[in-house]
């Protein structure tokens, strides 16, 4: 359904030009499958190369976090003693329970496998069909179950949130790749290995909210701390990120999104919590594009003012009016 609303106005555009709707919809769908397949393969080797050093990664943070980890474990001992002596308990000494590692199985790995490969298959097949079927699927289906004023109303409102989720979605892309090439750029500038997939990390994380753009910054941080010897590399990798994320929320997305889809961030971030919870990383994808969703929604609805100013931001706009006033 999310693709579906995403890709179904570029459809719609060709069809408007005479392009058949189906083969609208067919040559729409491969390309973004057929680009997103030429970035799988470019970045795979960097991708692999890292995976590949990951436990020579492992010792080198171990080897840095180790006089750290000396004085922790000093101070544990300290704190210790001193209950013993307050106490008078004594403590023993157990040796540390083996762990048996379990070989994973072949078969599992095969079945894994088979159901990714399944399930992306029909999550293509179906987007396929709903941007196939479009606007005229939707007529006969609610015709049949509704009024003809009802259906007319849904068409609508379907119409306003297919045009407005895909609006939305092609100015988050876009602010994305942006912030994918600011970010390779400034990583190239600081010495930081592949930055071409840090700055793709970057962009594609950026899709979840708050989630993405501190994950992003954990991993920059990680992998600077483990390519230079000097905190100055560290801290310049970090604030550099950091100050480009800064821009593009506080800023950028503003601007170029508008303030009609803004939404709260406390919503936001408690939709982000309960989609994880509730689904993992396809909830938090969904969590935002739901809310887009029940907006456009409730603005289309006669009943719809208070759960808008629900998912609105706290400010109004009037509280900018009155900032510019003074």
């Amino acid at each position: 359904m999310l693709f579906a609303l995403v890709l179904s106005s570029p459809v719609e555009a060709l069809h408007r030009k005479g392009l058949p709707r189906s083969l609208s919809a067919v040559l729409i769908l491969f390309s973004v499958v057929g680009v997103a397949a030429v970035a799988v393969t470019l970045l795979r080797a960097p991708a692999q190369e890292w995976l590949d050093a990951a436990p020579r990664t492992a010792r080198i943070i171990e080897q840095k976090f180790r006089p750290t980890a000396d004085v922790l474990h000093q101070i544990d001992a300290v704190t210790d003693r001193a209950g013993r002596l307050t106490h008078g308990e004594s403590t023993e000494t157990t040796s540390p329970s083996r762990v048996t590692l379990v070989p994973a199985e072949a078969g599992g790995f095969l079945l894994e496998t088979r159901a990714v490969i399944f399930a992306t298959v029909t999550v293509l097949v179906l987007t396929l069909f709903l941007l196939a079927g479009g606007p005229p699927v939707l007529a006969r289906m609610t015709a049949a179950l509704a009024s003809d004023a009802q259906a007319t109303q849904f068409l609508k409102v379907i119409g306003a949130v297919r045009s407005e989720v895909g609006r939305y979605y092609a100015t988050i892309a876009g602010i994305n790749f942006g912030l994918a090439v600011a970010t390779a750029l400034v990583m190239w500038a600081l010495g930081m290995p592949n930055p071409i997939l840090w700055g793709v990390v970057a962009g594609v994380l950026n899709f979840m909210p708050y989630v993405g753009s501190a994950l992003t910054l954990v991993i920059l941080t990680v992998v600077a701390f483990v390519s230079f010897d000097g905190i100055g590399g560290i801290f310049a990798v970090s604030i550099s990120y950091l100050g480009l994320a800064t821009l593009e929320g506080q800023v950028v997305q503003p601007l170029l999104v508008g303030q009609r889809l803004e939404l709260n961030p406390i919503i936001v971030f408690l939709a982000l919590w309960f989609g994880g919870w509730l689904w993992g990383i396809a909830g938090i994808v969904i969590a935002v594009p739901a809310l887009v969703t029940l907006k456009v929604v409730a603005e289309h609805s006669e009943r719809g003012s208070p759960l808008v100013a629900f998912l609105s931001p706290s400010h109004p706009r009037g509280f900018k009016s009155r900032r510019s006033a003074k």
